[in-house]
């Protein structure tokens, strides 16, 4: 039962389609001269004017001043971001659960992204809610920021805004994962159409 705040970000767990999620990710480029931000395991990330990755802040509250990424009219997130590979100062391959803010090594730093539209993403919500909120959607708590992750887990530590809407917003809540009356439940997301950059045609 979720009965404490523990937010963990989002997390892949299905795809809506009922096909089994096999855990495919794409390759993405963060700026080898280093991002200005952490990049932990289940926040949402976008392609940056530049062409590498970078965090989407904002709520996704609705699609203007608060569209995911900032500012933007619904360019829309391109997913979530579950790791990162790139070679350490001592010349070591890493694999890291996440980015740490302005790793830079002049070569190629790989961002590993849940790119899929139709994937599902489990995540803690803020509150308690109940049955009526299924079907409606959701927002971040919090802004994603630089230090909304934990650097011991390398996990993001955001939530999901239990107080649901029905017009827009970045996710829809398709299902609950833990009682929907726990005191802070689990839910089922997808990101919705307009949020992600896989499923609209407006280009940066």
């Amino acid at each position: 039962m979720a009965t404490t705040a523990a937010p963990y970000g989002l997390k892949p767990v299905k795809r809506a389609d009922g096909m089994a999620y096999a855990g495919a990710t794409s390759q993405y480029l963060i700026d080898p001269a280093g991002e200005a931000t952490n990049l932990f395991y289940g926040q949402v990330v976008h392609i940056g004017a530049d062409g590498y990755i970078a965090l989407s802040t904002a709520t996704g509250a609705d699609g203007t001043t608060n569209a995911l990424p900032t500012g933007t009219a619904l360019t829309g997130s391109l997913g979530v971001f579950v790791g990162c590979e790139y070679v350490n100062d001592q010349g070591q391959p890493t694999f890291a659960q996440y980015y740490p803010s302005g790793t830079s090594n002049g070569g190629a730093i790989r961002a590993y992204v849940v790119d899929d539209p139709n994937v599902l993403f489990q995540v803690q919500a803020d509150g308690a809610m109940d049955q009526s909120d299924i079907g409606a959607n959701t927002f971040f708590a919090a802004a994603q920021s630089t230090s909304t992750g934990n650097t011991a887990t390398g996990n993001s530590t955001s939530a999901v805004d239990a107080t649901t809407k029905t017009t827009t917003a970045a996710f829809r809540i398709v299902a609950a994962a833990s009682p929907i009356s726990d005191a802070f439940p689990d839910l089922l997301v997808k990101l919705n159409p307009g949020y992600s950059s896989m499923t609209n045609a407006v280009g940066l």
